[in-house]
């Protein structure tokens, strides 16, 4: 190789470098280039392939995310679900045992009171119920009887005549006495 030829093929060197190594780099800059184009050829001719592909699997990555998700939170709903029972559960027994201490005092309250409590109203009921019917049964037996009572009494007794009183007698009879006439006022005398 003449030194002509060996510097029209390749770029004058660096100051510095030496011949060889200003080839070296023009060969590795040339490699680089040509693997830039192969890629970038085969990117266009595969592209929508590989597009595609990443497509399916990123596909698959989130259906399986999402199903690890909803596992998980079907596991927190239920745990939070089993909480929440036992706390309220636990707290029922609690709140059940200060209301029936709440109703003992207020009974006791109310009775030394004198108030009746609801057992003995309830009794208290029942018997007025009771008392009211036996009076409606009264009430209807003296009705009946008090409408038998008149006929049978009208059969049985006699038309009686009324009383009458008698005047006194008297041996004398008079003649009514008449007032005397006054003659004042009249403008005339009395002949």
């Amino acid at each position: 190789m003449t030194k002509n030829s060996s510097s029209k093929s390749s770029p004058p060197a660096p100051p510095g470098t030496t011949p060889d190594a200003s080839a070296s780099i023009h060969d590795s800059a040339q490699q680089i280039w040509q693997a830039g184009l192969g890629a970038f050829t085969r990117a266009q001719l595969e592209g929508s392939k590989t597009f595609e592909s990443l497509v399916k699997e990123g596909v698959e990555i989130q259906r399986k995310t999402q199903a690890a998700a909803e596992e998980k939170l079907a596991q927190a709903t239920q745990h939070m679900a089993k909480l929440a029972s036992n706390l309220s559960g636990g707290a029922a027994g609690p709140w059940n045992k200060l209301g029936t201490i709440f109703e003992d005092r207020v009974a006791r309250a109310l009775q030394s009171l004198g108030v009746p409590c609801a057992a003995e109203v309830a009794a208290l009921t029942a018997r007025i119920d009771a008392l009211s019917a036996a009076v409606d049964q009264l009430s209807a037996r003296n009705t009946a009887h008090a409408d038998q009572a008149p006929a049978a009494q009208a059969a049985s007794a006699k038309p009686k005549a009324p009383k009458v009183a008698k005047a006194p007698a008297t041996a004398k009879t008079s003649k009514p006495r008449t007032p005397a006439r006054s003659t004042a006022g009249t403008g005339g005398t009395h002949k």
